[in-house]
């Protein structure tokens, strides 16, 4: 199913401007409930600027008003520009992002040591030598590096590991665990997220110092 071309900032403008349900908005936005319940209750990595799918044609107001009188309806999005196909290679991720890549690779090598070197680099964008140090502890910042979920970190959506893990617990014949978090407490989900964000935003940033090659 085609997925509008920012689903992050088009979840975003969906929750504050219609009354769609989450499961409405994450499945036309190609996203996790969660990931959609995390932007409602503003505990995403960043503030999102929201995104009009109807201005940008992928989406009609009688689509929304469809949705909006049945739950159980799933949204049609209609033509909109060509989207950018990934082709073979690395994932792009945001220079913002790319240090916490060690952090998603070490939490994945630790809950997941089913999932394979190759399966990691595509998911999170990294090299095969970088996921081959941190597994052995050998690299250079490893005092450093802290697992977190690569999902929360930004680097990848929960649905895209969702489907990592299923095909490498299939592939090792075991059976892929089932993520049961919407059957639990959902404040206290909200609740972790929020403080995740809150710890990141309190460590402090480190300014590199550069020497001025004219100073004498």
């Amino acid at each position: 199913m085609a997925q509008p071309l920012m689903p992050h900032a088009t979840a975003a403008w969906l929750v504050d401007n219609t009354a769609l349900s989450f499961a409405q908005i994450a499945d036309f936005c190609g996203l996790h409930i969660l990931e959609v319940q995390a932007i409602a209750d503003d505990t995403a990595a960043t503030k999102l600027t929201g995104r009009d799918p109807v201005r940008a044609h992928e989406l009609t107001m009688d689509e929304i008003e469809r949705g909006q009188k049945d739950p159980n309806y799933r949204l049609k999005m209609l033509k909109g520009p060509d989207q950018v196909r990934r082709t073979k290679g690395p994932r792009y991720t945001p220079v913002s992002k790319r240090q916490d890549k060690p952090d998603g690779i070490a939490w994945i090598i630790r809950n997941h040591p089913e999932i394979s070197d190759g399966a990691i680099s595509n998911l999170i964008g990294t090299t095969r030598t970088t996921i081959a140090a941190i597994r052995d502890r050998s690299h250079w910042n490893i005092a450093n590096i802290v697992p977190k979920d690569p999902v929360t970190l930004g680097l990848c959506s929960q649905r895209e590991l969702d489907a990592v893990v299923a095909k490498a617990a299939k592939a090792a014949g075991i059976e892929a665990p089932v993520d049961s978090r919407l059957e639990g407490d959902r404040s206290a989900l909200i609740e972790s997220l929020r403080a995740e964000r809150a710890a990141r935003d309190a460590a402090p940033e480190e300014v590199p110092s550069f020497e001025d090659p004219f100073r004498r």
